[in-house]
């Protein structure tokens, strides 16, 4: 009787999986309790880094920076930054990039941005400031020597022209001294495979890391998707049908889709992923969980304290 072989999701151990959070600047103190409450929540984990987003046009910036700063002085996590070129000139993101270095941070998400009407206009680089992505990782990489993550879109940046456009910017970001690239989310994995394989073709060689959305509302994350050129699977959306105003059984559907994204995953050989939060932790722990990461036993509490 011949042997299968078992699923290498099925197998992990504590440490196989290396994995990183995305959270938002809250608007609110209401929205900052949650966001403290979710990075209470995940912080045992030990994530590789947490990154802290900027909104369209450079409209969070402030509050990016004091979330940032929080996390450096009241936790033992390692944020990244966001930071994009829009509204800003060259000498303005100059002097964040500069403060962030003294004030200890070492990792940035280095960003074209959206444009300041929102996604979907033309893009104009400001007057004076950086042109893209891949101008900004190299005038970070001459002000200190940051760890630049960039974007990558296995789907195609919704305003490239073809996908081959698409990779030659993502080799200009690479050239530029990006040391990873973190994908846009996606529901299909097929896209991140062939992504994955597209760009080793053209020569990137750094980490290639899945973006992964858990889906705490469907609507609300295809709205997301519409905007970011990822693709809504039709079985996926049949899977949500029915459950509009079932929020308890959305959340046991929206386990069980990401789960399985996740362990497929892990089956083609993926080691890392960073999960788009939306400052919700319930979740991501569980999916953690299955990927076999454990609050360490024994280990002094996270240096986390709530909102005061």
């Amino acid at each position: 009787m011949a042997m299968t072989s078992e699923r290498k999701s099925r197998l992990l151990g504590a440490g196989e999986i290396d994995v990183s959070f995305e959270f938002f600047p809250p608007k609110s103190e209401k929205m900052e309790s949650a966001l403290w409450s979710c990075i209470q929540r995940l912080a045992p984990l030990e994530p590789e880094f947490v990154s802290v987003t900027y909104g369209a046009g450079g409209t969070t910036r402030e509050r990016t920076h004091n979330t940032v700063m929080r996390l450096v002085d009241e936790t033992d996590m390692k944020p990244a930054a966001h930071l994009t070129c829009v509204a800003a000139t060259k000498e303005e993101v100059d002097a964040i990039a500069r403060d962030y270095w003294e004030r200890g941070v070492r990792h940035i998400v280095a960003l074209r941005g959206d444009p300041i009407s929102g996604p979907g206009s033309v893009y104009e680089p400001h007057p004076g400031g950086y042109i893209n992505a891949a101008d900004l990782v190299a005038g970070l990489k001459r002000i200190a020597p940051f760890e630049v993550s960039v974007a990558g879109y296995p789907e195609k940046h919704p305003e490239s022209l073809s996908v081959g456009a698409d990779i030659d910017n993502l080799k200009a970001k690479v050239d530029a001294g990006a040391d990873r690239i973190i994908t846009q989310f996606g529901f299909d994995n097929a896209h991140y495979l062939r992504f994955l394989e597209r760009a080793r073709a053209a020569g990137i060689w750094i980490p290639i890391i899945p973006g992964i959305v858990p889906i705490h509302n469907f609507k609300q994350v295809a709205g997301f998707a519409a905007r970011a050129g990822a693709s809504m699977p039709s079985w996926l959306a049949r899977r949500f049908d029915g459950l509009e105003e079932d929020p308890a059984t959305g959340h046991l559907v929206a386990a069980a889709v990401a789960t399985e994204q996740v362990m497929d995953l892990v089956d083609e050989g993926v080691k890392k992923f960073h999960f788009y939060t939306l400052n919700r932790a319930d979740l991501v722990y569980a999916i953690c969980h299955l990927l076999g990461l454990r609050p360490h036993a024994g280990s002094a509490p996270a240096k986390v304290r709530a909102a005061s």
